[in-house]
C-alpha cells in the first residue's frame, strides 16, 4: 500500500506543476544524508537484508528499520541455494526474478541495500546481493555504506513493524559474462587469460585451514590472496575510502591486464573483491565464481596449491599482511 501511496503523490505533484523526477544515485555505494534526502521516493526500495550473519532477522527489523524498508533475510530468502551438491550457488534466474519481483522491485525502481554493519563478512551479504542485480541487468542498486549501523549513528529517524511489499513484475536482462563457472576455470587454468583473486581469510589461502564442505585445502593455483576483510574499516562498519582501498590491493595485480575471476569458498566473500575491484575502482572485467573453492574441490583431481605459490608479487604481500 506504502507504493500506491508514494506514487498517487508523485502523480499529484505532478498534475500539480511540479515534474516527477526519478532517483539518481551518486554510485555504487551511498550515505546516509543521501538516503535520509531521498525517502519517500516512489521509484525508490530500500532492501534491509540483516540475517544471522550480523545478528539480524525478521524481528531485528520490526523492532526497527530504516523508514520504508522492506525485509529480505539473505540467508533464508533463496538468494543464493544448493546446486549440484555446491552450497551458495546463485538460483536459476525465473527463481531471482519471482523473488525480487515479490518485494515490490520492478524494474525501473532503484534499490538500496541496508546490512547490518557489523563486520566485513556482513557487508559480503549486500555485495552478494548487489552482484546478483547487475547479474540479473539491474543497474540501478546501490549499497548504505554502514548499513544499519551507520543509520542508527547518525540519528537518523527509525520507523517499526513491518512493510508487506506489494508484488510486481521483474524480468532479468541476464549479464552472463558477470559470472563464471568450473569449466570456465578449467579452461583458463589450462590456457591462461585469466588471474585469480582469492578473497578468503589468509590461512584459507596458504591451506592451514579450509571450509567445512570444501574437500581440499589450499587455493587456486597461481592465486592472489587478496582477503575481503582488508577492505573493511570496523570504526564505521562500511568500506574504506576508495585511496585507503588502493593501498591494501597488490600494486601488480592491478597492472595485470584480462579477466579478474574472484573467488573465495562460497562466492560470498568473492563478492565484495568483485565488487571493490569492478564497481569502486572500475577494474573492467572482473567476474565471480560462486562454486568456488567449495565447487572446485567436488573434484578431488583438479589441482589445489598451497602456501603461498609461485606468483611474484604475492609472497611479500602475504607477508606484509600477516604482519600487520
Amino acid at each position: 500500500m506504502w507504493r500506491k501511496a508514494a506514487f498517487l503523490l508523485g502523480f499529484v505533484l505532478t498534475v500539480a506543476g511540479t515534474p516527477l523526477r526519478a532517483v539518481e544515485l551518486p554510485g555504487p555505494l551511498v550515505d546516509t544524508a543521501w538516503l535520509e534526502a531521498n525517502l519517500g521516493a516512489p521509484d525508490l526500495v530500500i532492501l534491509d537484508i540483516r540475517n544471522a550473519i550480523d545478528g539480524g532477522s525478521l524481528e531485528s527489523y520490526a523492532a526497527g528499520h530504516v523508514p520504508g524498508a522492506v525485509y529480505s533475510n539473505y540467508l533464508t530468502d533463496g538468494w543464493r541455494v544448493t546446486r549440484d551438491g555446491v552450497i551458495g550457488m546463485a538460483p536459476p534466474v525465473a527463481e531471482l526474478e519471482r523473488l525480487v519481483g515479490s518485494l515490490g522491485i520492478g524494474n525501473e525502481d532503484a534499490v538500496v541495500l541496508v546490512y547490518g554493519g557489523v563486520n566485513a563478512t556482513d557487508f559480503g551479504s549486500a555485495a552478494r546481493i548487489y552482484w546478483t542485480f547487475k547479474y540479473l541487468g539491474h543497474d540501478r542498486v546501490a549499497i548504505l555504506n554502514g548499513g544499519w549501523r551507520g543509520w542508527q549513528a547518525a540519528g537518523l529517524p527509525v520507523e517499526r513493524g513491518v512493510r508487506e511489499p506489494e508484488p510486481v513484475r521483474f524480468e532479468a536482462r541476464l549479464r552472463p559474462e558477470y559470472a563464471v563457472d568450473t569449466a570456465f576455470v578449467e579452461e583458463a587454468m589450462a590456457r591462461g587469460g585469466a588471474v585469480f583473486v582469492d578473497a578468503r581469510p589468509v590461512d584459507q589461502y596458504l591451506g592451514r585451514e579450509k571450509h567445512r564442505a570444501a574437500k581440499a585445502y589450499g587455493h587456486l593455483p597461481g592465486a592472489w590472496s587478496v582477503p575481503q576483510e582488508v577492505f573493511f574499516d570496523p570504526a564505521t562498519g562500511g568500506l574504506k575510502s576508495r585511496e585507503a582501498l588502493l593501498e591494501v590491493i597488490p600494486p601488480e595485480l592491478l597492472a595485470m591486464e584480462g579477466t579478474i575471476v574472484a573467488y573465495c569458498n562460497t562466492g560470498h566473500w568473492a563478492a565484495t573483491d568483485w565488487f571493490v575491484l569492478h564497481e569502486i575502482l572500475g577494474r573492467r572485467g572482473v567476474r565471480l565464481y560462486d562454486a568456488s573453492m567449495v565447487g572446485w574441490t567436488q573434484d578431488t583431481a583438479r589441482p589445489v596449491e598451497t602456501g603461498t605459490g609461485i606468483m611474484g608479487g604475492i609472497r611479500a604481500w602475504v607477508e606484509r599482511f600477516l604482519e600487520s
